[in-house]
Parts: C-alpha cells; structure tokens; sequence
C-alpha cells in the first residue's frame, strides 16, 4: 500500500506523519458531490448506485491529502434492509415506515442477507478498492445497535428519545431482543464489508451519550462489547482494526478500551492528554478537534490543529479527526488548510 499512516497508527505503530481522514468527508459540503446528488435524484438512489457510491466516496480524495477513504453510505442500511421502509424527506431527517414497537414486530426482525438485500453496499466496497489501487486504506462502518435500535423504535430522528427510553424503562427484555437481532446484524455486515475490501470498521455509538450510566452500560456497551469479541478480523498486519465511536462517550472511555477493539474515536468534550491517559495507551485513539472550529479563518484553524496535536503528545497511536462529523455548510478550502496542517505540524515534531 502507497499510504498505509492509517493502518500503522490503528496499529500503534511509528508513522512520518499523524493519518487524518474526517467523519463526513465525502458530503454536502462539496459542491461535486451535489451534482451527482441531483444526477442520483435522492439520496437512497445515490446510496444504493455503487458506481454513484465510489464517485462520492473518492472526491474528498482529489481534492485533500486524506489518508483513508471512507466507503459512502448510511448507518440506516441495516434496519432498511430488515424492510422497515426508510425514507429521506427533503431538509428532514429519515423516517421508518414500520417502526419496531410491539412483540409482533420484534419477531419479524432476521439478519439480511449480507449479498442480497446489501449487496449493493457490499459492490461499492469492492468497487471503491479497485479504484483506490492501494493508494490509501478503505473505511468500512455500521451504526451500533443502540443507535439502529433508536430509529428503529422512534421511527426517526428524537428530541427525547422518549419511545426508546420507555421500553428500557418498562420493556427491557424486548428491547434486549431488539439489540440482540440487530448485533448479529451488526457482526455480519461488518463482516461482509470486510470480506468485499474494507480494511478497517468504524461503529458509530450517535446515540448512546442521551443514555443514563446503567442503561449505557446494559444498553449500549454491551452490544459494542459483543461486537468487538466476535467480530473475526484477522491477525497480525493482515488484522481488520475495528474502531469504537460514540458522541459523550468519555465517561466510559476505560470500559471502552477495554473491549479488544483497536481504536477510539472521541469527540470534543475531552482532551486528548485526558483520554490517552486514561485508556493508558492501550488503545489507538481517533479525533477530537471539535467541528465548528472549521467555521473560523484558517489561522485559528491551524492554531487548533497544533493544539490539539500537542494534546495527544509524542508517540504513536493517533488518528487525527473531528469530533463529530462535517457539515454541509462547511467551506472546502478551510477542511484544505485543516488536513495540510495535520501533516505540516505532525511531520515537524516526529
């Protein structure tokens, strides 16, 4: 591989330079992915179009010195293909025709078929490995079972996520059986994406920060932890790193690191000196730099990378990111001065 930073960092190996890739990178931000948003006509029709997939999933890769892609798609793709009728509005967020509310919709509930109902996510992967040709590692990635089963029950997007948290409260062993369905999902698919080219896997923990510390523990971390032990990534430097992130996850970053998985990603609500000491360099960690910072002038951009840089100190097993992801209104020439100070400054104290 031409760049493999990325790896060797997951790995906590010596790097010439911090990896950095961003969460969103291939998004609206970016006025070539807009057109061939309109040319897909809706966003499941760009999703579901490997060729479409591959293109967005490549464009942030033209235009930055990004040191991984990740595959274009959504965390939705497995409650969808379990037939629960998402749906994209226009400036809304997605909906479920059929929500899981009641024991006669946990029951319909069965793993997909990783290459039927998914193969289109599944042909993406193995097209956008042919066109990488080496020259930086493939992201994969699910949501995590919590924050599936968070649209699934709710339909939607929550302000309260009073419909889930109800069921924790008064219906715990169907809500179990919802996360127990969807983790096996959850280990198949990643699997699957490992199987057509991904060479690592990020699990995206959204939700589990609205969570109280018992049912985080019950509800959320159990499930990644299930993930983590049973998801057969292979050993040595042919091993598939599998990366944990979760929004307000630092009370629980020791629990966290503990799980075997070989990364952490973090968002912006704890330093990076305060997480590494914490996980005691057990654990690769991925982030922080909050996103907002991006709308600010390129000085104070730059001024932010170091700091956040010298949060995480010397030595290896740091993959620079966001702390949550890019938004649509962000400014591509300031996401340029970002991902070139990473490597400016990085390079400069190795």
């Amino acid at each position: 591989m031409k760049n493999d930073r990325f790896l060797r960092a997951l790995r906590r190996e010596p790097v010439d330079a911090t990896p950095v890739w961003l969460m969103r990178q291939a998004g609206r931000y970016l006025p070539e992915y807009r057109a061939t948003r309109a040319q897909a006509g809706s966003f499941m029709a760009l999703a579901t179009n490997p060729e479409l997939a591959c293109e967005v999933t490549l464009q942030p890769l033209r235009r930055f010195e990004l040191d991984a892609a990740i595959l274009f798609s959504d965390i939705l793709t497995i409650p969808d293909a379990m037939g629960l009728g998402l749906s994209f509005a226009e400036g809304e967020g997605p909906r479920f025709a059929r929500p899981v509310r009641t024991a006669a919709d946990v029951a319909k509930l069965a793993v997909p078929d990783m290459e039927g109902e998914l193969r289109y996510v599944m042909d993406a992967l193995r097209l956008i490995r042919r066109e990488l040709d080496g020259s930086v590692p493939l992201i994969g990635f699910s949501g995590s079972p919590w924050t599936l089963a968070c649209y699934m029950i709710e339909g939607g997007g929550s302000d309260n996520f009073s419909k889930i948290k109800a069921m924790a409260f008064s219906e715990p062993a169907m809500l179990h059986r919802i996360l127990e369905v969807t983790t096996d999902a959850v280990i198949a698919y990643v699997s699957a994406q490992r199987a057509a080219g991904a060479q690592a896997i990020m699990v995206f923990d959204t939700w589990g920060g609205v969570l109280a510390p018992h049912h985080y523990r019950e509800f959320s971390l159990r499930y990644l932890q299930r993930i983590a032990r049973e998801f057969k990534r292979g050993e040595g430097s042919e091993r598939t790193p599998l990366i944990l992130f979760g929004k307000g996850n630092a009370p629980y970053l020791e629990e966290l690191a503990q799980t075997g998985a070989e990364g952490l990603g973090v968002d912006w609500l704890v330093s990076l000196e305060e997480a590494r000491r914490r996980t005691g360099d057990r654990i690769a960690l991925q982030g922080n730099l909050d996103p907002a910072t991006l709308y600010a002038s390129p000085d104070a951009i730059r001024s932010e990378v170091r700091r956040t840089l010298e949060s995480y100190g010397p030595g290896p097993g740091h993959v620079f990111n966001l702390g949550h992801g890019l938004s649509p209104d962000m400014n591509p020439d300031h996401v340029k001065v970002l991902v070139d100070a990473v490597h400016e400054f990085s390079r400069a104290s190795a």
